[in-house]
């Protein structure tokens, strides 16, 4: 119990430490009693790595979310499709010139797609129950080519050069040139996305004893069903609204923390935000310094550590759900 109690406020400390390093670390290095009052470092870093961790924190949080509600270790925002529903909402608000809301107009569009494709991937989730949990995988791929199809459609009658340019951040995950507008745009939904998840943690809970017992404990399983997949499609067009997509984060992050800690959402929820936020920092390090002058997209590297661990799971996952709490 010790452990588990230490195990949070430790998480934080890795997360600041890896942040003063991504601050510090560059084509030129900074020492860290100058980071306050350096101009690259406010201008060009810091919004980097405080989307970053926003980013990371979405997305691991969102597929904890989707984990629980599919029964599924394998749900994930980019493994489904939901995180090529946001894309797709956010090259069609491009392509198409729509700026009704704004700075909002991008993160709206890919808020509706990704809406969409979580409630079309959940319906048809649900008529297949008892199917093995590698089904989903198979619906996520069939979303995403639907989706990469009519992507490349809108791409290929965008209008302006610059749109294909736009668009084609959206397609391959990064965090290249990112600003405080874009810190802006992230930090409110996302913030307030995660911490509601919070509040929902006990029902959480309740729902991994299944069904049957939630419903007589009088929880209303469609309704929590429907505010977390909500709050996982928030979270998930907004990181792919500011960031392209990154996927792998969202099963990579919860599975390890189920398999050390176990399943109780009251910790696996918080520790999902931090650690989540750690490792997508850690992968733009990574991306930024591997190859100098050489950079890595931040969704490449994420991709390599995530790609082996879910080939790990699919090939596990049938005789591992008991033991992953789902």
């Amino acid at each position: 119990m010790k452990v588990r109690v230490a195990t949070l406020p430790l998480a934080v400390l890795v997360l600041v430490v890896v942040t003063l390093l991504a601050l510090r670390l560059g084509p030129v290095d900074i020492p860290l009693a100058e980071l306050p009052g350096n101009l690259v470092v406010r201008t060009i870093r810091l919004p980097r790595v405080i989307l970053a961790g926003l980013v990371g924190a979405a997305l691991a949080t969102a597929g904890a979310l989707m984990q629980t509600v599919f029964h599924n270790p394998l749900a994930d925002p980019g493994i489904i499709g939901v995180s090529a529903g946001a894309s797709l909402g956010a090259v069609l608000t491009i392509v198409s010139g729509a700026s009704l809301l704004g700075a909002w107009s991008v993160p709206a569009g890919a808020f509706a797609g990704a809406l969409l494709t979580v409630a079309v991937v959940y319906l048809i989730a649900s008529t297949r129950r008892a199917a093995d949990p590698a089904t989903l995988v198979l619906v996520g791929m069939a979303v995403t080519s639907l989706m990469g199809a009519i992507i490349s459609a809108a791409v290929a009658n965008a209008p302006h050069d610059s749109d294909l340019r736009s668009v084609m951040f959206w397609l391959n995950g990064d965090l290249v040139a990112r600003t405080w507008g874009h810190v802006q745009v992230a930090t409110l939904p996302i913030l307030v996305a995660i911490g509601l998840s919070w509040l929902l943690a006990r029902d959480l809970n309740v729902l991994l004893l299944g069904e049957d017992t939630a419903q007589s404990s009088g929880l209303s399983v469609k309704e929590l069903r429907v505010m977390v997949l909500a709050l996982a499609a928030l979270m998930t067009a907004t990181a792919v609204a500011v960031s392209g997509t990154i996927s792998f984060v969202g099963l990579v992050v919860p599975h390890l923390i189920r398999i050390v800690l176990g399943p109780d959402h009251r910790l696996l929820l918080p520790l999902a935000g931090v650690l989540g936020g750690t490792f997508v920092i850690g992968a733009d390090i990574v991306a930024r310094l591997l190859f100098q002058p050489i950079v890595l997209q931040t969704g490449t590297v994420v991709a390599f550590v995530g790609s082996p661990i879910f080939l790990y799971l699919l090939l596990r996952t049938r005789n591992s759900r008991r033991g992953l709490g789902l």
